[in-house]
């Protein structure tokens, strides 16, 4: 008889299960645009200057960065009867549902302390959410290939959580949009109801391991260190910082740069956006796919290329007409798609590359770190949006720009806001995918490790009904 140590391999997460976990996704992709894209003109329109929210919100961010590996560190330690990640996502909900409101409902005249300090909160929540959302992938997907298939159909269920804010000028007939400050009042009550119910339908449909509050690991000032300067864990951490400088420069600037720059209204700015974040839909699994076949880094760096080519087309395009049609603005529309189909590859595989360097930090150091790994990419990617606001918004001031609702630039101001938006990103992003050579962490490593772990488990769980049974481990 043939004896063999090979472990079956998880079973695939059913879709139900995906469905629901990623159900919470929805509002924070809403909640994610409406902070990145509209916020910043939204204020600078309430009369703020653009050196002001320029400087507000990136010292939020950086806040918000420092807070991100503090809630990691507790929540790595977090052992409670309902789980390890859950009870993060419920007492988030409702300190980001103040923030957001408070933010998107500001007084008249609404002043940067006001802005920060609710900021400050919203973000709190948020970090609360995300951070215990990604960290959860990795218990709910054990293998190399069944994270980023995951990874790939949450991204695409944020996709329509997106794509539903920016459809609100056809569905109300162009009295909401997320571009027009009136709107922001609505759009606020829209997420504030939203994301309870989300969190409520992930946190009873989504499985997850309960270990007793007792078995609280302790960990010391070594292990955390050992765990983020491992060289994968630094490479992914560098590439995930570049690739969201890269495509995040344009957010801020979106608006302004397709309303002045293109020509287009503010209504039809919405829902151009449709086409780049709706790309993700169709993106998110194809990315998955090719990384299944040739690996997720090796993925990431064909992304880039693929990245430049669609942001230099895209750029190329000319001005709309005014009175444009619909076949005038079609190249834009697909240009837009374009983009936004490669830039989906981006955080889909970084964060599925975290979630194996956490594997294998678990069986390096005998520490589950997840939580802390998890925040290094969060962190990195909220310092890389406090970068572009700092270097971004002080320039469109000196030269002039105008981002008040109904203002008339002149041409050097609006040449200025286009050289904004055209330099930085293809750059970032190929720095980003030649963070990625070298990198070893591939699926045949990563089928060792998963090995590795499911050997050791299964040993301590013989130990363990041994001890209960009263019987003595035996020694070689």
């Amino acid at each position: 008889m043939t004896v063999t140590n090979a472990t079956p391999a998880p079973p695939k997460t059913p879709l139900p299960t995906i469905l629901a976990f990623g159900s919470v996704g929805l509002p924070l992709a809403a909640i994610l645009l409406i902070f990145v894209v509209y916020l910043p003109r939204f204020y600078v329109g309430l009369g703020i200057s653009f050196i002001l929210v320029g400087l507000a919100i990136p010292m939020v961010r950086v806040i918000d960065a420092v807070f991100d590996p503090l809630i990691a560190l507790v929540m790595d330690r977090t052992r409670t009867p309902i789980g390890r990640y859950r009870p993060w996502l419920l007492v988030g909900a409702p300190i980001a549902m103040l923030g957001v409101y408070k933010v998107l409902t500001p007084p008249h005249p609404a002043g940067v302390p006001y802005l920060m300090l609710w900021l400050v909160v919203s973000y709190a929540g948020l970090s609360m959410l995300n951070l215990s959302i990604a960290a959860w992938v990795s218990v709910l997907a054990k293998t190399y290939n069944e994270r980023s298939r995951l990874f790939g159909w949450t991204q695409a269920m944020a996709v329509i959580g997106s794509i539903s804010i920016l459809l609100l000028p056809k569905l109300t007939h162009n009295k909401v949009s997320a571009g027009l400050a009136s709107s922001m009042p609505i759009i606020a009550l829209v997420l504030v109801v939203s994301l309870p119910l989300a969190v409520a339908i992930c946190t009873s449909f989504t499985p997850e391991r309960i270990t007793a509050p007792a078995q609280r690991p302790r960990f010391r000032r070594a292990d955390y260190w050992a765990a983020i300067s491992r060289p994968s864990m630094l490479r992914v951490t560098l590439a995930d910082f570049m690739l969201t400088l890269g495509p995040g420069t344009t957010g801020p600037l979106y608006v302004f740069f397709f309303h002045d720059a293109k020509g287009f209204s503010i209504q039809d700015v919405s829902l151009l956006l449709i086409s780049y974040i709706g790309a993700g839909v169709v993106g998110a699994p194809f990315w998955a796919r090719i990384a299944h076949r040739i690996g997720k880094h090796r993925t990431v760096q064909i992304a880039c290329v693929c990245y430049a080519v669609a942001q230099t087309t895209l750029m190329a395009l000319p001005r709309v007409w005014p009175g444009y049609a619909f076949a005038q603005a079609l190249p834009t529309i697909i240009g837009m798609f374009a983009v936004g189909f490669v830039a989906s590859a981006f955080p889909l595989l970084i964060r599925a590359m975290v979630a194996d360097v956490a594997d294998e930090v678990k069986l390096g150091q005998n520490r589950d770190l997840t939580g802390l790994l998890f925040s290094m990419v969060t962190t990195t990617t909220k310092i890389g949006q406090t970068i572009i606001l700092v270097a971004v918004f002080p320039v469109l001031q000196l030269v002039g720009y105008n981002g008040r609702e109904g203002a008339i630039n002149t041409p050097h101001a609006i040449f200025g806001l286009e050289m904004c938006y055209l330099f930085a990103p293809i750059i970032l992003v190929f720095g980003g995918g030649a963070a990625l050579i070298g990198y070893r962490l591939d699926a045949r490593r990563h089928s060792e490790i998963r090995q590795a772990l499911a050997e050791r488990e299964a040993e301590l769980s013989i130990a363990a009904a041994e001890e209960s049974l009263g019987v003595a481990p035996q020694t070689a």
